[in-house]
């Protein structure tokens, strides 16, 4: 058995019509469901009732660990390709759904039929945590020598996305060759000369805003002994998507996050608060195990970038730097030209730390939303155990929500680790930590971005921004100087001077969405000019390279979306 679980802000679906042979009775057809635990499930070959019992007993510990009073068992085959005979799965499903304690409200999907779900997934450390039951799981778990695989052409190819529709990310990134996803390494990212490009520029973006802000770039190694999650907390409640190793040095561990890694670091000498806030940057990768089934292109990856950042501050600090976060977040949405909402989620009811505490931390962040003129609801009781949190909706060209940007104010790690700084009155004191990033995974945003673009990069993403095409082979070596002068202005400039014909030079730079084409014949050789064609199909002729070239450094350096 394999499931994903989900702790959303709401989940819906809707009963299309039955699939299969074997389908339960749909006695609503449409669902909606705040504040749940939404756990998708694939009933495999081999499971049984005590398989089951096992996934139900994880299921509540982990919804007590949430503070979540609602759950959602919702069949889902694509976890797996081990699928149970349809009768079986239905009869465990329905075993799982009547063994779930009756404290909590539980909702169960029906089996066997075709749904339409859509779900809005919480943007805490502790959101999704993927799992594993049944022979084969524990045997996994069993650290053992591995015969090397042989490697043939059988099992290095890349995954296939046909089939998929033509604004999906995967689609796109095939047609303008920005990366795949090669077998021999399931679930991470082989970035092409095209996607790293993209995926460079919005790293860029992002270190850009820090460094104006006064962040500090930190990084730390991948691997740490799990000793270091066991103060975190990750190893009790996040073990099970970690990768870890055995070797002479004990337990070992590929982090997942950063957080743990980054508080060593202040941890490393003394402070005072003339020093705070102390605010740290990081790129490094993490590394998360999933289950296969629940990985989809780059908006769910094994190895994945955050634009990660700490804050390590007092408390009375804290409505300040939200202020400044939020405004750090507002220009970078804008930038792309997309609106978000922001979301308080205040103190749950299972949480660390004392009411008083949790009233004043959540007041200053009431203070520095009104402050940035920022409009948000309120999640009552929806906050992360340690604290509350500012979460953001972010909506794309197509009107779609995707839970980016967060913000999130932490008591407890910096008791965990013992963090101190001199106070003002000499005392020692323990400091606050906002951890907060503003794109999240730079691969799943990579993803939102490529599907609200739908590939028409605005120039300062677009990998290859310029093409130089030429009439004929008399033009040639006018166009490699062109080209050149391009290139030697730091823009991305690809060369055409084949034989093919202009209409389908053309055609072939707008299939690769490519900004700007330029065209020369004899007739801009002899005037020493370029004439241009933009993405749209308008047309300027007779114009001076220099400058077009100031006016790309121009659209370049202000980001136009």
């Amino acid at each position: 058995m394999r499931i994903l679980e989900l702790d959303s802000d709401n989940v819906k679906y809707e009963a299309i019509s039955p699939e299969a042979e074997v389908y339960e009775e749909a006695k609503e057809k449409r669902v909606s469901v705040d504040n749940v635990l939404l756990v998708l499930i694939s009933v495999e070959e081999g499971d049984s009732e005590d398989t089951g019992k096992a996934a139900v007993q994880d299921i509540e510990r982990f919804m007590k660990q949430l503070g979540r009073k609602s759950v959602m068992l919702y069949p889902y085959a694509h976890l797996s390709s081990n699928l149970a005979r349809p009768r079986q799965a239905m009869q465990i499903l329905s075993s799982m759904y009547n063994g779930m304690s009756r404290e909590f409200e539980v909702h169960k999907a029906p089996f066997g039929w075709t749904k339409k779900p859509t779900f809005s997934v919480k943007g805490h450390p502790l959101a999704e945590q993927a799992r594993s039951y049944g022979p084969d799981a524990a045997a996994a778990r069993i650290y053992k020598k591995v015969k090397p695989v042989e490697v043939n052409t059988a099992i290095v190819r890349k995954s296939d996305w046909s089939g998929l529709p033509e604004a999906d990310h995967r689609t796109i990134g095939e047609q303008l060759d920005l990366y795949s996803f090669q077998e021999v390494s399931p679930s991470m990212v082989y970035w092409h000369p095209n996607g790293h490009i993209v995926y460079r520029e919005l790293v860029r973006f992002i270190r850009e805003l820090e460094e104006l802000d006064g962040y500090e770039e930190t990084s730390t190694p991948v691997v740490s002994n799990t000793a270091l999650w066991h103060v975190s907390g990750h190893y009790d409640h996040y073990k099970e998507n970690m990768f870890m190793f055995q070797n002479d040095m004990g337990e070992l561990g590929l982090k997942p996050m950063n957080c743990p890694s980054t508080i060593l670091i202040y941890k490393s000498r003394r402070w005072s608060y003339r020093e705070l806030p102390f605010r740290t940057a990081t790129f490094d990768k993490l590394y998360r195990k999933e289950v296969s089934g629940a990985l989809t292109g780059l908006f769910r990856v094994m190895e994945l970038t955050q634009d990660d950042g700490h804050i390590f501050l007092a408390e009375e600090q804290i409505e300040e730097e939200a202020e400044r976060f939020l405004k750090f977040v507002k220009k970078a949405y804008d930038t792309f030209g997309m609106r978000f909402e922001a979301k308080l989620s205040t103190m749950p009811e299972k949480h660390m730390g004392s009411a008083d505490l949790w009233e004043r931390a959540t007041n200053n962040l009431k203070k520095a939303l009104d402050r940035a003129g920022m409009k948000y609801t309120i999640k009552e009781g929806e906050g992360a155990f340690y604290g509350p949190k500012v979460d953001f909706d972010v909506y794309d060209s197509m009107n779609r929500a995707w839970q980016c940007a967060t913000m999130q104010v932490d008591y407890q790690q910096p008791l965990k680790f013992g963090l101190e700084y001199a106070g003002e009155d000499g005392k020692q004191h323990v400091p606050v930590i906002i951890h907060r990033a503003a794109l999240g995974s730079v691969e799943r945003f990579t993803a939102i971005l490529v599907e609200h673009y739908r590939g028409k990069f605005p120039l300062w993403l677009a990998p290859v921004q310029v093409v130089v095409a030429s009439l004929s082979e008399q033009v040639s070596g006018y166009a490699q100087k062109v080209y050149g002068e391009l290139r030697g202005s730091r823009i991305r400039t690809a060369l055409d001077i084949s034989d093919r014909t202009l209409q389908y030079k053309i055609r072939d730079a707008k299939v690769k969405e490519i900004p700007y084409t330029i065209i020369l014949g004899k007739k801009e050789e002899e005037a020493g000019t370029i004439s241009i064609r933009m993405r749209d199909g308008t047309q300027k002729n007779q114009i001076k390279l220099s400058d077009f070239i100031e006016s790309l450094k121009r659209e370049v350096a202000e980001r136009k979306a």
